[in-house]
């Protein structure tokens, strides 16, 4: 599943991103299955009401127990969250044309309002300084941000726009296009999408805390398939969950005190990715293979290359890292 190119607001983003996802969350492959077998209720099965919510399953009243769920369907289609404020007058703060948008998008893009006076922890999340405050939201990264309210001309402009962005990415965008231009106007059930069964044995192998089996389930879809990318993403994903259980935080301290040893090097990176630091573990390992040679920088390199697969391939802090081991390499 390919994921949209970062754009605009990147301090936004990148508090965003931490505050949603964490730097290990499988839920995009989880969304998968999910998204499939959830049941869709009013409100986009979200939970929240209020508001007008229930004209339809793809505006949801979000709140801080049901933004995960909000989160998960970026992996399937772009989520446009408005954050307003109940302490002024709602309908000085809600864009009816974006709900109207939504409703008749056929599932194309889904509209999540958030009340951020009942949900502080998401309007300091997206560093929230005026309301009201859009963000798009696409394979669980913000990509997009616009301040204040938009004129309806504007909207629909806007959310065109949107869609012509990234519906190359996300093939759900077209699907839900389709059933607006054939009638839907997104009350109606959306066609599921068949489940994969394996994948499935894999997430509940997962859900288990069995990642031995988790992985062999997802290594028996790469030797069928080779090229499928979610499979091998998945395998580095469980990987790295197995590791971090046993994850020492000490492992850091003990390596800073000393850098020429790879092994702790190695557990100190993940030690800080287990702990979101995402940069400061990128970082720890372009070090050592700087300063190392023969098979304890192979060792670190390809830890280090282990790592990016967890993110995005356009992920900036991964860019970043890439180019900084080019450089500690050549």
């Amino acid at each position: 599943m390919s994921r949209p190119d970062p754009r605009q607001a990147a301090a936004q983003r990148a508090a965003a991103s931490s505050a949603m996802a964490g730097a290990v969350d499988l839920s995009a492959l989880k969304a998968r299955s999910e998204a499939a077998n959830r049941p869709q209720q009013p409100g986009g099965g979200a939970g929240g009401g209020g508001g007008g919510a229930g004209a339809s399953q793809y505006v949801v009243e979000a709140s801080e127990a049901n933004f995960q769920d909000v989160v998960e369907r970026s992996v399937q289609v772009p989520v446009v969250i408005e954050l307003w404020a109940s302490r002024y007058p709602r309908e000085e703060q809600v864009s009816s044309e974006l709900e109207r948008l939504a409703t008749n998008g056929g599932g194309a893009w889904v509209l999540a309002r958030v009340d951020i006076d009942q949900a502080p922890r998401i309007a300091q999340a997206f560093g929230v300084q005026q309301v009201p405050m859009i963000v798009i939201v696409a394979g669980g990264q913000p990509v997009d941000a616009v301040n204040g309210a938009m004129p309806d001309a504007q909207a629909a402009q806007w959310v065109k726009s949107l869609l012509d962005a990234l519906r190359d990415r996300m093939p759900a965008i077209a699907e839900g296009e389709k059933r607006a231009a054939a009638g839907g106007d997104g009350d109606g059930e959306p066609e599921e999408e068949p489940e994969d069964p394996r994948f499935t044995a894999a997430e509940d192998a997962l859900e288990a805390g069995d990642y031995v089996a988790a992985e062999a389930a997802y290594q028996a879809i790469l030797d069928s398939e080779p090229a499928n990318e979610q499979a091998t993403a998945a395998i580095a994903q469980v990987r790295f969950l197995a590791r971090a259980e046993q994850a020492d935080p000490t492992a850091i301290e003990r390596a800073d005190a000393a850098p020429d040893d790879v092994d702790l090097q190695i557990a100190a990176a993940d030690a800080e990715m287990a702990a979101d630091r995402v940069e400061d573990a990128f970082g720890r390992l372009v070090a050592t293979v700087g300063r190392t040679g023969g098979d304890d920088r192979d060792r670190a390199r390809e830890h280090l290359v282990g790592l990016f697969e967890l993110f995005p391939a356009d992920d900036p802090r991964v860019t970043t890292a890439r180019r900084a081991l080019a450089r500690a390499l050549f």
